[in-house]
């Protein structure tokens, strides 16, 4: 956490993310809290095509007047080598459900994969990573750089996996689990200190219609145009896929806002496991028995079961409302 004068500040946070109308909040909650510093966004495929996901994360960092944040290109695909199926139905033709960036930002400067070595070194022992979209980034700096290269970061924060509910993807995965399965199974067998949000949790941490015309109203930040427009097309995908329901579930806001309110959530200590191959390729694993089997305690990754919602929302709009994306 940066301090400035004996007073906490920020948390420093590098985010994975592949925006997508809830990656895009997640960015926009980031960049307006003023608890947490983003100090790279690694921009990969998954909801939209990486370059897509580069050119939103530009957008956003530009409008929030946080231009200094490094974007880096992550990956075009998943390990396996499969072709990526997209989802323009739930988050638009281009991520941001009817919104189209500028053309402008066709050429914003992107980092290298290196530049993730580079801002873990700055932060060393002081930074957290957030991880939002498919994990094939973090799989890679595993691959590439060895068992180590992540020692230095803090703790993981990662959205993925479904416990005991249905999978939004197939009948047990998870979109994150699921688009590349191999590289979720090696971040959760080489991460440490990993936060997981499954769509136990993520699945109703619900924003409203009416909470989005609310902050339309009252936001005074650089994105208050953005959120109607968006949260509706998203909304709207929503209702055709849960019939009945009253908002859109916001999953990447979640392991964001569990880094500055952890009072919010509950977790249970277990090992996580993902399936590879096969029908139950992408599922998440765990020993939910009264009396799970033994497992070393460095092995153990702490799922997130249980969370006051209404406390969610009121931080979400809280943020919205007060926060500032300009960092001291």
């Amino acid at each position: 956490m940066k301090r400035c004068g004996g007073e906490a500040m920020a948390y420093n946070v590098l985010l994975f993310a592949d925006p997508g109308v809830d990656d895009s909040f997640a960015i926009m909650y980031a960049l307006l809290n003023r608890n947490i510093n983003i100090v790279g966004i690694v921009s990969g495929y998954g909801n939209t095509p990486k370059e897509q996901s580069v050119k939103n994360s530009a957008y956003l960092v530009d409008l929030g007047g946080r231009e200094d944040i490094p974007i880096i290109a992550g990956a075009a695909g998943p390990l396996f080598g499969e072709p990526v199926q997209f989802y323009p139905e739930i988050h638009g033709p281009e991520g941001l459900g009817p919104i189209r960036p500028p053309d402008s930002f066709q050429n914003v400067e992107v980092h290298d994969f290196n530049k993730i070595l580079e801002i873990i070194n700055q932060y060393k022992g002081n930074l957290m990573i957030v991880n939002v979209g498919r994990l094939t980034e973090l799989a890679l700096m595993f691959i590439l750089y060895g068992d180590n290269a992540l020692k230095d970061v803090t703790a993981f924060y990662i959205m993925g996996g479904a416990f005991l509910v249905p999978g939004n993807i197939t009948a047990e995965a998870e979109a994150n689990f699921f688009s590349d399965s191999i590289a979720a199974r090696i971040v959760m067998e080489k991460a440490h200190n990993i936060y997981l949000y499954p769509l136990n949790i993520t699945n109703r941490a619900i924003i409203t219609p009416d909470v989005v015309e609310i902050l339309t109203e009252n936001s005074p930040t650089p994105f208050r145009a953005l959120l109607k427009p968006t949260f509706d097309y998203y909304f709207k995908a929503y209702q055709k896929n849960v019939p009945g329901i009253k908002g859109a579930p916001l999953h990447d806001v979640v392991p964001l806002m569990a880094i500055t309110n952890p009072d919010i959530f509950r977790y249970i200590p277990r090992r996580v496991r993902v399936e590879e191959f096969g029908n139950a390729k992408g599922k998440s694993i765990a020993d939910f028995r009264p009396k799970p089997d033994s497992e070393p305690p460095e092995t153990l990754d702490y799922i997130c079961m249980e969370a006051d919602i209404q406390k969610f929302v009121i931080n979400f709009m809280d943020v919205f409302v007060k926060g500032e994306t300009e960092k001291s």
